[in-house]
C-alpha cells in the first residue's frame, strides 16, 4: 500500500493532477509488478519559495517525490520507477532533470494499513 507524495512548483489544473495520478499509479504497477487499487498518490502544489533543490535552476519548476513503499522492492525496480516518473513530469511540465528528486522510504508491510486491511511482507506477485 504505497503512498506516493509529490511536492511540486509546477502549475497544474485539477484535470492534470488527476491524469498525472492515474499515470503514476499505472507506472507503479508496471514497475513494481503489482495492482493499482492500493496505490495512494498525493500532489501538493508549492510556490517557488517553498520548494527548492540545491542544484536546480531556480527559474524552473521543481518536483520531489517522497515514495513511502513496502520494504523488499529490488533497487532496479525502484530506479526504473523513479526514472519513469521523472520522465513523465518532464514530458508533462518540462521540469528539468536537475530540478527533480525521488526519495524512497521503506516500511514493514504491517506499518501500512487501510480500514479494510493491513499490508503484508512482499512475497512474489501480490497486490498490496
Amino acid at each position: 500500500m504505497p503512498v506516493l507524495q509529490f511536492d511540486t512548483s509546477a502549475a497544474m489544473t485539477a484535470g492534470e493532477k488527476r491524469a498525472f495520478a492515474r499515470r503514476v499509479r499505472s507506472l507503479y504497477a508496471e514497475h513494481m509488478d503489482t495492482g493499482t487499487d492500493h496505490v495512494a498518490v498525493v500532489i501538493r502544489e508549492r510556490t517557488e519559495s517553498e520548494l527548492s533543490i540545491g542544484r536546480a535552476d531556480p527559474d524552473q519548476p521543481c518536483l520531489v517525490l517522497d515514495a513511502e513503499i513496502r520494504r523488499g522492492r529490488e533497487f532496479e525496480r525502484k530506479r526504473s520507477f523513479a526514472l519513469a516518473v521523472m520522465g513523465l513530469a518532464n514530458d508533462a511540465w518540462a521540469i528539468p532533470d536537475p530540478n527533480m528528486k525521488v526519495v524512497f522510504t521503506e516500511h514493514a508491510g504491517e506499518d501500512v494499513m487501510g480500514v479494510d486491511r493491513v499490508g503484508s511482507e512482499r512475497a512474489g506477485d501480490e497486490s498490496n
